[in-house]
């Protein structure tokens, strides 16, 4: 027999904060306080659920509403307890209005969840509650061990991009219960894994609490990378043991005490009620009209249709006062009680939009750099979305970075031998001048990058020509077809030893160019394993080994790893990379000035007219400290070498000390202090000397 249905005291409560939230009433009892945003609603139920089998306890009218929000207060709400609401009101599509007093729908404020989102077409036309997610009414305790964030300076950031599930489910040092989870992560193989390859803060594909599109479960397909969420609050259950806020908890307090940063990619430009014809699942149902961005006739009366500026089905009306304060509430949340260190904004050209129109002072982008919290963390901006004008890289604020699709690019057409790169690519490697220009802004608002999540993997852009996204059953129409790859004579996996070694020293060129670049550095977890997605360019549906890093690697593979970790240590130990002052930049007058010089393969000074050349593809250029103290002079000389035959390079009358060459398997050479006047640099190579 059923336990009775506990006895509830019901009250007005309060208006403020939206969402759940404890407190104790004048009389000592523990309740819970639950406001709600709906303006045209007629009626508001809060509904509790049993934790174990989601079994309704009980609905509750709201009988308070202040402006436009509805609360309800109650006592003797057992802990774990399940809750949502439904929403009376009409349904007049035209008018923007979607009310279904039927429906259960989830908090836009819920802290936590009982499950994963999972899209059921039987139970969504029956109107069954347990086709959703519940909320989870309960309060964890956390204990930090008194971590602190690492706080690492912009300018030395170097970010590890990875999945929380696909970094761990094939390691095999890591338990296997674990693998997957938020916990996985916190693996001593995993954590000394980064701090071995030298990385400051790693940054997570969404965690955020998302649903995969009802399309692609009718493929038998996912939503893997989790760009489509429903809870801006709740960390995904997909990711847990046991309990998802302590696990990410820990995560977050793992990678403080290794003195490593968490940056979440987060997604607010869309979400996952899709189209007109999607899903009402909590925001479309509450504030249809708030919440999301319409096309609307010229009376400005009746709604036609769902904007579409991320092309998936909606967007939402960041220019909303109701949808800004549950953005920057969200993002609060993950700083003060999540302790993350920053965010990298998905589409975020979409949130800098009023009246359709990118404005990079847009109210949004004020508040931020106004607000006490966020103001303070790391703000990464992807300075696109698909939307009239939405490419708007370099327009972000000086306090934002912003991802630097030109590095990406550039890098990979040089080292693929197209011709008239030489400019750019030098233009890339000083920090994007122009577009990140002098006296106005920092080199670290560039984020650059060779590979990105969505996109090619480093090992894919030296194995394939073409693109091959058959398994996304789009019949490979989706995805970037511009991908300056080249897989130098055979299309995806060779044992060929000669294609192997082409294909580990173009990817030394495009590392090594990467990390002397000037900028915040983006690197895409797995690259250093040489992970490859088998040619996929937009493995987003992909929950398998297409995307799950493997760990196992091969005598050349392994060789690669260890270049990689020299690579990212010769970064840090030379402070010209982190942040490189010229004579002529006053952005920064504090710090030690830098001179750069050109030379020509004689050891001449190379002129401007020296720069027409379309087939020019090598570049020789020093990087010397402007001081007087003798202790603490730094010069170093440069040979970028994209030619298909080897340079002659004469160093005039300085002799210099090699300190790497990317020709050589480790790119590394054996300590050695002979000195050299005169060098045959290989054609694609480069090489640095002091």
């Amino acid at each position: 027999m059923r336990d009775a249905i506990p006895l509830f005291k019901i009250s007005h409560g309060s208006k403020a904060p939206l969402g759940a939230t404890k407190f104790i009433n004048e009389v000592g009892e523990l309740c819970w306080n639950f406001a709600v945003y709906s303006p045209d609603a007629h009626g508001l139920k809060l509904c509790l659920y049993r934790p174990d089998t989601e079994e309704l306890i009980g609905e509750f009218s709201f009988k308070a509403r202040t402006a436009h929000i509805w609360h309800i207060a109650l006592s003797g709400i057992e802990d774990g307890t399940l809750y949502g609401f439904k929403a009376e009101g009409e349904y007049k599509p035209e008018a923007g209005l979607l009310f279904d007093k039927e429906r259960l729908l989830l908090d836009p404020y819920v802290k936590k969840i009982n499950r994963s989102l999972v899209f059921n077409a039987t139970l969504y036309a029956q109107k069954s509650h347990y086709m959703l997610a519940k909320g989870v009414l309960t309060e964890d305790s956390f204990d930090w061990q008194d971590s602190v964030k690492p706080v690492i300076a912009r300018e030395k950031t170097i970010i590890y991009e990875a999945h929380v599930k696909g970094l761990t489910m094939r390691h095999s040092d890591v338990p296997e219960h674990l693998r997957g989870t938020y916990l996985g992560l916190c693996e001593p193989v995993i954590v000394n894994h980064l701090k071995s390859l030298g990385v400051t803060s790693l940054q997570l594909l969404p965690v955020g609490a998302f649903l995969p599109e009802p399309r692609l479960m009718a493929l038998n397909l996912t939503n893997y990378w989790g760009y489509n969420p429903v809870c801006f609050f709740a960390p995904e259950p997909r990711y847990q043991y046991r309990d998802a806020i302590k696990e990410f908890k820990t995560l977050v307090r793992t990678y403080h005490q290794a003195g490593i940063e968490i940056i979440l990619d987060v997604v607010f430009n869309h979400s996952g009620e899709g189209g007109i014809d999607g899903p009402l699942l909590n925001f479309r149902a509450l504030a249809n009209k708030e919440y999301y961005a319409f096309e609307q006739d010229e009376s400005g009366v009746n709604y036609l249709s769902p904007l579409n500026y991320t092309g998936c089905g909606n967007t939402l009306k960041v220019q909303s006062p109701v949808t800004q304060q549950l953005i920057l509430d969200a993002l609060r949340y993950w700083v003060n009680e999540m302790h993350v260190d920053g965010f990298r904004f998905d589409l975020a050209t979409t949130l800098a939009r009023e009246n359709t129109q990118f404005k990079a002072d847009a109210t949004f982008l004020q508040i931020i750099a106004q607000d006490p919290v966020l103001s303070k963390v790391k703000l990464i901006a992807e300075p696109w979305d698909l939307g009239p004008f939405g490419y708007q890289l370099g327009q972000f604020p000086a306090n934002w970075s912003e991802l630097n699709d030109k590095c990406r690019d550039s890098f990979r057409a040089f080292w693929k031998g197209d011709s008239a790169t030489l400019a750019d690519f030098t233009t890339r490697l000083f920090g994007s001048r122009d577009v990140f220009h002098k006296q106005h802004k920092s080199v670290a608002c560039s984020v650059n990058y060779l590979t990105y999540h969505d996109g090619f993997t480093l090992e894919d852009v030296v194995s394939y020509n073409d693109k091959h996204n058959e398994l996304n059953a789009e019949q490979n129409q989706d995805g970037h077809s511009h991908n300056l790859s080249f897989n130098h004579g055979v299309e995806g996996h060779t044992y060929d030893e000669t294609i192997r070694a082409k294909r580990f020293l173009h990817k030394r060129n495009l590392v090594t160019s990467l990390l002397l670049s000037q900028g915040i550095i983006h690197w895409l977890g797995g690259d250093e394993l040489s992970h490859t997605q088998q040619g996929n360019n937009n493995a987003y549906c992909q929950d398998n080994e297409i995307s799950w890093l493997n760990w196992h690697l091969e005598a050349d593979e392994q060789d690669f790893l260890s270049f990689v970790k020299q690579m990212f240590a010769f970064r840090k130990k030379y402070c010209v990379f982190s942040n490189l002052l010229l004579e002529d930049d006053n952005y920064q007058l504090h710090g030690d000035k830098y001179r750069v010089e050109w030379f020509l393969p004689d050891g001449s000074i190379k002129q401007s007219h020296n720069w027409d050349d379309a087939n020019l593809l090598s570049c020789i250029f020093s990087i010397s400290k402007q001081t007087e103290d003798e202790n603490n002079q730094e010069s170093l000389l440069f040979i970028f070498n994209a030619n298909d035959e080897a340079k002659e390079i004469n160093f005039a009358k300085v002799k210099r000390r090699l300190l790497f060459d990317t020709s050589v398997n480790l790119g590394f050479l054996s300590a050695s202090l002979e000195k050299y006047s005169h060098y045959q640099q290989a054609g694609q190579s480069i090489s640095v000397w002091q």
